[in-house]
């Protein structure tokens, strides 16, 4: 078996290439890259909910390459951040960063996101070409978590590019430059709040750090995952969600006579069209058997949700986009303790949008081919490189 991310077309299409390997077995060794290596992937929709939750399957990414020599030179805040960590140093991490992101929380700040929206959608003129993606579902989370951490508006669209550098596949020099640029970029805003009172998101974390709660370089790796994370999969959920929508004439026009359903189908295209395909990195740390598979200790193990919001297993017909469909258990967001901390800003912020343009643009349609649509080259993350869409 060859790589089955090395296809260019699984970009536009992975779920072909996810049915055919789900259909040989929910859990099977595959090689990655061209160096011989291999990991155990994860599509099914039962077996990949277990791996999110077994502790045997670890994120310590500095452990695993403690004895295997890298070429990389990923910055540390990048590298060894919550994400790459196993409790009790992520239970703690996240026991602090988790009050931020309540849903009371972001009760409060759905005001603010309403107004970006607005100020966004402001400048669209019926008739008109726009690209979604560069004109709504990046600046608008890119603008809510640089607000939140207090990244100035001019540095936003500079910080932008890295963070798309850094997710992108390609030149590994290019992304770790990417994460360098990063790196230092938020070491120097931290050390600029600890200088200047506030309360943004830097202040609350200083304050966890002076507590003895957070150490030093813990306040720069989390500031660093919650400005990349905290909108990089909320960009793909509203582009990978009004795609669906406009390509399903009926459902965008069931949501225009009635938005209030907006947040009752969110979960329903999260499954249908993840903006995470495959799930941040794992291995096993010794032996286990998951969906009738062996798998020795000290394997990388990649998780699908992609593939697993699609197992017909758990959603029947999942080819079929359903707004009445009970989705709440997928698995777009992961499972278990490292679930993502950010979901509920994700799913308001996709919330809204989505209300905004069904009330302000009830004839939108595609200004192109579904086929000619340009994905991102990242087998992490499902989504577009552009979204042209006509306004009416």
């Amino acid at each position: 078996m060859t790589d089955p991310f090395h296809d260019p077309r699984f970009f536009s299409d992975p779920y072909s290439t996810y049915d055919r390997l789900r259909s040989a077995s929910p859990v099977q060794k595959i090689p990655t890259g061209s160096r011989g290596h291999h990991a155990y992937l994860v599509t099914g929709h039962a077996e990949a909910r277990l791996a999110f939750a077994d502790p045997r399957l670890s994120k310590d990414t500095a452990r695993f390459f403690a004895d295997r020599p890298s070429r990389r030179n990923i910055h540390p805040a990048v590298s060894r951040n919550m994400l790459a960590s196993d409790p009790p140093h992520h239970t703690r991490q996240r026991a602090v960063a988790a009050p931020m992101f309540t849903t009371g929380r972001i009760v409060e700040m759905r005001p603010y996101i309403s107004g970006v929206v607005d100020r966004l959608l402001d400048g669209w003129t019926p008739g008109a070409e726009v690209d979604l993606v560069e004109e709504l579902a990046v600046p608008l989370p890119v603008t809510v978590i640089c607000e939140l951490l207090g990244v100035p508006e001019s540095d936003r669209a500079m910080v932008s590019r890295w963070s798309n550098d850094l997710f992108d596949a390609g030149d590994p020099d290019v992304i770790d430059a990417a994460s360098h640029a990063i790196g230092d970029y938020m070491t120097h805003l931290v050390e600029a709040a600890r200088e200047t009172p506030g309360d943004g998101l830097l202040h609350a974390l200083l304050q966890r750090s002076e507590a003895g709660l957070l150490a030093q370089d813990e306040v720069t790796s989390l500031a660093v995952l919650l400005l990349v994370a905290g909108h990089e999969t909320t960009t793909h959920f509203i582009g990978n969600s009004v795609l669906a929508l406009l390509q399903h004439p009926s459902s965008f026009a069931r949501l225009q006579q009635d938005p209030e359903l907006i947040a009752g189908c969110l979960d329903e295209l999260l499954r249908f069209d993840s903006p995470v395909g495959i799930a941040t990195f794992r291995f096993s740390t010794e032996g286990l058997r998951l969906g009738g598979v062996d798998i020795p200790a000290g394997f990388p193990v990649l998780i699908a949700p992609g593939a697993a919001n699609r197992d017909p297993a758990a959603f029947p017909e999942p080819q079929r986009l359903d707004l009445d469909r009970n989705a709440g258990g997928h698995l777009a967001f992961g499972h278990g303790i490292h679930r993502c901390l950010g979901a509920p800003l994700a799913r308001a912020e996709a919330e809204i949008a989505l209300r905004a343009i069904v009330t302000r643009f009830p004839g939108m349609h595609l200004a192109i081919a579904p086929e000619d649509l340009a994905w991102r080259h990242t087998r992490l993350m499902r989504g577009l490189k552009s979204l042209p869409v006509v306004l009416r």
